[in-house]
């Protein structure tokens, strides 16, 4: 059963065994050996017992949809200080080595939400500060130190594991990524290629069969003026039939260039399957198409980045895009529930530069701006065409 689940869902079951198994020596001391022993104090077994479920409700907090880029809000880091300091409670409370245990399950959840190096700190001075309780188990202080080491080193090995698991979600979310990315690459160099036929075999017509077809109706109309009788009636239909001819393959030369058009809306959507942790509510226009690839290849990339950002840096979990099109430009609008930030506090990365460069050189803006606790709005723009490339556009067969 174990093999249909993801490593973080059995890390997290794994933790939440674990606290649900320490619950029984907490009853026994309690309640078997209470007469026998004063390990607890009287009036202390319901705070035990609301530390205890305390710690266990901010685990499964904590390890809700664990994903590469872990937890970042700041209530998170909060909840793992009260996880730390409910486990240290109940060693206290039931003067015992079981909030040692207790760390070692909060140990799972370190790695997801503090930098390697303070979670390893976080990690030994916990542990350490059970040392009291040891000493009051009558150990002498190299013994309560060896034992408090001694979990540490437990812990630090749940805590490497743990770190491994994140590593692998993040090396997991970068294969699927690289996986969307080509997919939507590979839809678009479909798209190019079909349109580049397209416009090659329209630009034969026009340059080969247009040429000869124009060459021989005026070739017609001249022996229609020099010959007479029976032979000029069949010239006359001959030329009719040639400007006939000429008629359809200008019609077909347009349907060429008209419908040679990329398919933008099918290479998008790959971006935005099977994301973790973020859904992606996609709004298209249909149809999209753009006539120009560069400009096609541009929207996927600012479109590739924007559900990038939202992943690694807003801490969203829902972004909307919308694109859409009119007679003048494309426009992509995006916007998430993160955790957002102001305006002037905005760094723009090698992404955000990226998408502007690749944006200013075809005429195109970024807008990007945010607001604290509402999320990050991305607005790109695009025209759809150039004055230059109006200027070049597409003859007909002349």
């Amino acid at each position: 059963m174990l093999g249909y689940l993801s490593h973080t869902r059995v890390l997290r079951l794994a933790g939440l065994f674990t606290w649900a198994i320490v619950a029984l020596p907490l009853i026994y001391t309690q309640y078997a050996l209470q007469d026998e022993v004063a390990l607890v104090r009287p009036g202390e077994g319901l705070w035990l017992g609301m530390v205890y479920f305390a710690f266990g409700a901010c685990y499964f907090w904590l390890t809700r949809g664990l994903t590469s880029g872990g937890h970042a809000h700041w209530y998170d880091r909060l909840l793992l200080l009260v996880l730390t300091v409910c486990a240290l409670a109940v060693s206290f409370l039931n003067g015992s080595g079981l909030g040692s245990i207790l760390m070692m399950v909060a140990a799972g959840v370190i790695p997801w939400l503090l930098p390697v190096r303070l979670g390893v700190a976080w990690l030994l001075i916990s542990q350490l500060t059970v040392l009291p309780v040891y000493s009051m188990l009558g150990f002498s202080l190299f013994e309560a130190l060896m034992q408090s080491l001694l979990y540490g080193g437990f812990s630090m090995f749940i805590f490497v594991t743990s770190l491994v698991a994140r590593q692998q979600t993040q090396a997991r979310e970068e294969q699927r990524r690289l996986n969307a990315e080509l997919r939507a690459t590979r839809l678009l160099l479909a798209e190019s290629a079909r349109v580049n036929e397209r416009t090659r075999i329209s630009r034969e017509l026009h340059d080969l069969l247009g040429h000869h077809l124009t060459a021989l109706s005026l070739n017609l109309e001249v022996a229609g003026h020099i010959t007479e009788g029976q032979a000029q009636e069949h010239v006359r239909q001959a030329h009719t039939l040639a400007k006939l001819l000429l008629t359809d393959v200008r019609e077909a030369v347009s349907q060429l260039r008209e419908s040679g058009a990329i398919d933008l809306a099918a290479a998008l959507r790959p971006l935005a399957e099977r994301v973790p942790s973020l859904q992606i509510h996609l709004d298209i226009a249909d149809p999209l198409n753009v006539e120009d690839p560069e400009r096609a290849h541009i929207l996927l990339r600012c479109t590739q980045e924007i559900i990038t950002n939202a992943v690694r840096h807003a801490g969203a979990r829902n972004l909307w895009i919308k694109v859409d099109k009119d007679s003048r430009e494309i426009i992509i609008d995006a916007h998430d529930d993160g955790i957002g930030g102001d305006d002037e506090a905005i760094m723009p990365g090698n992404g955000l530069r990226g998408m502007r460069e690749r944006l200013s050189q075809h005429g195109g803006r970024l807008e990007v701006s945010a607001r604290r606790g509402e999320g990050f709005f991305i607005r790109v723009s695009l025209p759809v065409v150039t004055n230059m490339m109006l200027a070049s556009g597409p003859q007909g067969v002349n």
